[in-house]
């Protein structure tokens, strides 16, 4: 009766160990920003070094949730996002230079941009109240207010950002070729898919204008 008292008990302990481990092998990574600095190099060229993008192609990372832009990156990597400077480019890093990166733009400041304010009043009114008579839901349920987005949901912040970029992404989920088909994407894809392809070309030209001016 001992010898199987012991045993059990030495189950029992392995079984806690065996749950520790795997919680801590499902535990995020913690990204160090410093390292960071010394990572985005390469980044830098399209992103700028503060995360401000000199280039309207290119999407500004400054401020932006750590968790959307390590998320994204494991993304490019695997193949499931679709961007072909992008895709090589993240397939050299590792987990962890992904989360120093995101650390690093994490903590940047986002300078901005201007507004048209001929076209971001019509924005505004799409972002803030949505379009019910068109199934358009608001923009700020997902992405806030002010565009700042949710970090642990990983809705990105959208804020401040660069038109082209923003005005390409959003062609790229109404056509379904942001991401492959077939591939495990985050929660959160389908809704803008839909939404996408509901945006007329006018509605889109007014969005884009509102947010790079939206602080």
């Amino acid at each position: 009766m001992k010898s199987r008292t012991v045993a059990v008990a030495l189950a029992m302990q392995l079984l806690v160990l065996g749950l520790s481990a795997a919680r801590a092998a499902d535990a995020p990574l913690v990204g160090n920003a410093e390292a960071g600095a010394t990572k985005i190099v390469t980044c830098s060229a399209c992103h700028g070094p503060t995360g401000n993008s000199p280039n309207p192609e290119w999407p500004n990372l400054a401020g932006q949730h750590h968790e959307y832009i390590a998320e994204q990156l494991a993304l490019l990597k695997s193949g499931a996002r679709i961007a072909p400077v992008m895709n090589p480019m993240a397939a050299t890093l590792s987990p962890q230079d992904m989360a120093d990166v995101a650390a690093y733009f994490e903590k940047q400041t986002l300078t901005g941009l201007e507004a048209d304010a001929k076209l971001a009043e019509a924005g505004e009114k799409l972002y803030r109240g949505g379009d019910a008579a068109r199934g358009i839901p608001a923009c700020l349920a997902c992405h806030g207010p002010n565009g700042r987005g949710n970090g642990p949901a990983r809705w990105p912040q959208i804020r401040a950002q660069q038109p082209t970029y923003v005005s390409n992404q959003l062609h790229a989920y109404a056509a379904k070729t942001r991401y492959a088909a077939g591939a495990t994407l985050p929660p959160g894809v389908d809704m803008m898919t839909d939404v996408a392809s509901r945006l007329s070309e006018d509605d889109i030209k007014s969005l884009t204008a509102y947010l790079q001016g939206l602080r």
